[in-house]
């Protein structure tokens, strides 16, 4: 756990991206191995239909094991998909096993546009988030772009909000004590690491 006190979100932004880094490519194919032991057999996991994940970006720990296993079970997997414009909106769109697909303009491979084959937030289970930090009580810090934090903040509104399951996925160097969070940061119901999971508190 990283004593992140002092530091500015910035300082702590580039403190983490350094820490998982230096990470070798040996150790993040064990934290990816370890993620999946987490995820794969639990209940959330199994339960959980139609389920949004990521492609790793920024040596962010890799979600492909989980990917690829949830469409052999039979599960819809989504990815998220920037828009042209507005350039701050992002959807979340079906893929499948084997699809084509293309850099958007962070670089990050995405599939080509479909609007039949995106679906809305509230009807998705499961979002598995890439982040920068998490804390024990859903504290998220994200790359600064604010991507997930605008995609999800009328979900995050609804008083009756049921789902879907927002779940922080990192390596375990990316977790500090306590994060201060901004007005507009959506909160996780938890993270999990390669080595644990956090749930934050009812």
């Amino acid at each position: 756990m990283t004593d992140t006190a002092p530091l500015t979100r910035p300082q702590l932004r580039r403190l983490l991206r350094d820490a998982r880094r230096a990470l070798t490519p040996a150790e993040q194919r064990q934290a990816a191995r370890g993620l999946y032991r987490q995820l794969a057999q639990h209940p959330l996991f199994r339960r959980a239909r139609h389920i949004a994940l990521y492609l790793p970006n920024d040596c962010e720990i890799d979600p492909r094991l989980l990917m690829r296993e949830a469409q052999r079970r039979g599960k819809r997997t989504y990815l998220p998909v920037l828009h042209a414009w507005p350039k701050t909106k992002m959807v979340f769109q079906r893929i499948e096993a084997g699809e084509k697909l293309r850099p958007n303009r962070f670089r990050i491979p995405e599939p080509h546009i479909s609007l039949a084959r995106q679906r809305p937030i509230w009807a998705l289970d499961l979002i598995l988030l890439p982040l920068v930090g998490f804390d024990e009580v859903g504290g998220r810090l994200g790359m600064g772009g604010g991507f997930y934090d605008r995609s999800l903040a009328y979900q995050a509104r609804r008083k009756a909000w049921k789902k879907p399951l927002l779940l922080g996925l990192a390596h375990e160097c990316q977790k500090v004590e306590r994060l201060a969070q901004a007005s507009w940061d959506v909160p996780l119901q938890g993270t999990v690491s390669d080595r644990g999971w956090y749930l934050a508190p009812d």
